[in-house]
C-alpha cells in the first residue's frame, strides 16, 4: 500500500515582511524617546531588515530614529540602505556612530559608504577611520566608479607557494586583522601575483605537513582593478566563482572579491534595466515628490512627442475614419497588439544582452526568429480579429483589412522590439534605455498606417 503524498506546503504570504506590531512598537519607541526599549526592539533584527524600515519612513522621523539609537548602532544596517536613502543616513550619523560603522565595515563596504557621498560628508566619515583603513579606502576611491577596485576588499589571506597547511593555519589563528569571511586562501609568488587559491574545506581536509602548492586550484579568474563591474558579476556568475583576486597594472594582488559583492551587483543591474525598460531612471520609493516628477519628466517628454506623430498619422486618415466610424472602434486593437508583441520581443532582447546570450554570431538568427514568430502571431490573431470585425459589422472586406493590418504590425513589433535594444547596445548605449518607448512609438505609428492605409484603399 502505498502512503498518500503529503500535501505541498504552501508559502506564507509575506513570509519574510516586517512584522507590523513590531515596526509599530519601534515607532511608538522614537516617539516618547525611550531609547532602551528602542535598542531592545531593533536588536534581534536583521540588518536588512533594518534598513527596510529606515526606508519605509520618513526623513524627520529617520533622525529621530537614528539619534535615539546612539552608539547601538547597526553599521552593516547602513550598507544595507539603498544609495537614495543611504545618502541621506550617513550626514545625520553622530561622531560615535561614525567611530562605530568605521570599526566594524571592511574596505569594500567602507568604499560603498562613501562614494556617492559629498566631499564634506565623505570627508566627516574618513576622519573616523585609522590612518591604515582611510589610506586604503582612499586608494579604493581612486578607481574609476562602477569598477572592481570599488567593488573590492582589501582584507584578505594570502600564502607563498611554498607554505604548508599547519604553517597556514597557525598564521589565520594568530593574525588579528583577518576579514569577516572569506572562503579561500590566495597563493602568491615571489612579487605578489596571485597563482592560484586553496579553498578552506580543502585546508581543513588536509595534514598540516601538505604544501599549499599541491592543493591550489590553478584554474582560476584574475580580476583586473579597472574592470566594469557588470563584466566581474557576469564573470561570477558564468563560472560559478566564489572569490576573485584583484590585480593591479602590473599583475600584483591588491584585494579580493566575494560572491556576495558579486551577487549584489548582479541584482543592481537587473533592477537598472527594469527601471530603464520603464523610462524611470535612478528612481526610489524614498525619493521625494519633486525628485520623482523631475526623474520621470523626461521621458514622459518623450513619449508626448511620440503619441504626437502618431496622432499626425491618425488625422492623415480623418476622412477615411468619417466615412467608415467602424474603423475608429477597431484601430486601437492593432495598436495594441503590436505594442505588447514589441514588448515581448524587447524584454528577450535585453535580457539576452544582459547575459551576453546574444551575440555577433546568432544576432541574425534571433532577429529572424522573431520576425518568424511576430507572422505567425499576426497570422493567427489577424484571422481572430478579423473575424471578429466582420460579424461585429457585417463587412467581410473590413475583416481582410484587419487580418492585414495586424499581420504587418505584428512583424513589424517583432522587428524593432530585437532590433532597438540591438543598435542601442551597438552604439555604447544602455540597450534597457527607454527602449518601451521607441517600440511603443514604431507599433502605433506603423499599426494606424497600416490599418487606416489598407481602409483607404480596400473599403473606399
Amino acid at each position: 500500500m502505498t502512503e498518500a503524498a503529503e500535501p505541498a506546503v504552501e508559502p506564507a504570504e509575506d513570509a519574510y515582511a516586517l512584522d507590523a506590531a513590531v515596526v509599530d512598537a519601534i515607532l511608538a519607541a522614537v516617539e516618547v524617546g525611550a531609547r532602551e526599549r528602542l535598542v531592545a526592539l531593533l536588536n534581534p533584527l536583521h540588518d536588512a531588515d533594518i534598513a527596510d524600515l529606515l526606508e519605509q519612513i520618513d526623513q524627520p522621523l529617520r533622525a529621530r530614529l537614528i539619534a535615539l539609537w546612539g552608539a547601538d548602532i547597526a553599521p552593516y544596517a547602513i550598507t544595507e540602505l539603498r544609495s537614495g536613502v543611504r545618502d541621506l543616513v550617513v550626514p545625520l550619523l553622530s561622531p560615535e556612530q561614525l567611530a562605530r560603522v568605521a570599526e566594524e565595515l571592511e574596505t569594500d563596504d567602507m568604499v560603498y559608504l562613501v562614494e556617492d557621498l559629498a566631499e564634506t560628508d565623505q570627508e566627516k566619515v574618513l576622519d573616523a577611520l585609522d590612518d591604515a583603513d582611510r589610506m586604503a579606502v582612499e586608494r579604493s576611491l581612486t578607481y574609476p566608479e562602477y569598477s572592481a577596485g570599488r567593488l573590492m576588499q582589501r582584507e584578505l589571506v594570502s600564502a607563498p607557494e611554498h607554505w604548508t597547511v599547519g604553517e597556514i593555519i597557525d598564521y589565520m589563528r594568530a593574525s588579528d586583522d583577518l576579514p569577516d569571511e572569506f572562503y579561500d586562501v590566495i597563493i602568491v609568488d615571489p612579487r605578489h601575483r596571485p597563482v592560484g587559491m586553496v579553498a578552506l574545506s580543502k585546508i581543513m581536509a588536509n595534514r598540516r605537513e601538505t604544501r599549499l602548492d599541491t592543493l591550489m586550484n590553478e584554474d582560476f579568474r584574475i580580476i583586473p582593478a579597472d574592470q566594469a563591474q557588470e563584466d566581474v558579476a557576469y564573470a561570477f556568475n558564468q563560472y560559478h566563482l566564489i572569490t576573485g583576486p584583484v590585480v593591479d597594472a602590473q599583475g600584483r594582488l591588491v584585494g579580493v572579491i566575494t560572491i556576495d559583492d558579486a551577487m549584489e551587483v548582479l541584482e543592481d543591474e537587473a533592477e537598472e534595466d527594469m527601471k530603464l525598460l520603464a523610462g524611470v531612471g535612478d528612481e526610489e520609493i524614498a525619493d521625494r515628490v519633486w525628485e520623482t516628477a523631475r526623474a520621470r519628466f523626461p521621458w514622459l517628454a518623450v513619449n508626448i512627442c511620440t503619441a504626437l506623430i502618431a496622432s499626425a498619422v491618425i488625422a492623415l486618415f480623418s476622412g477615411t475614419i468619417e466615412a467608415i466610424v467602424a474603423l475608429a472602434v477597431l484601430m486601437p486593437i492593432v495598436t495594441s497588439m503590436g505594442g505588447n508583441a514589441g514588448t515581448q520581443s524587447l524584454t528577450v532582447a535585453v535580457r539576452g544582452l544582459a547575459t551576453r546570450d546574444i551575440t555577433s554570431k546568432n544576432m541574425w538568427r534571433v532577429v529572424r526568429r522573431e520576425v518568424i514568430v511576430g507572422v505567425l502571431n499576426g497570422a493567427v490573431f489577424g484571422m481572430l480579429i478579423g473575424a471578429v470585425g466582420f460579424i461585429w459589422f457585417g463587412t467581410p472586406m473590413l475583416g481582410v483589412v484587419l487580418w492585414l493590418a495586424m499581420l504587418l504590425n505584428m512583424l513589424v513589433a517583432g522587428l524593432v522590439g530585437i532590433l532597438i535594444p540591438i543598435g542601442l547596445d551597438r552604439a555604447g548605449a544602455d540597450p534597457a534605455l527607454a527602449s518601451g518607448v521607441f517600440v511603443t512609438m514604431s507599433t502605433d505609428v506603423i499599426g494606424f498606417l497600416a490599418f487606416l492605409g489598407l481602409a483607404s484603399v480596400m473599403l473606399l
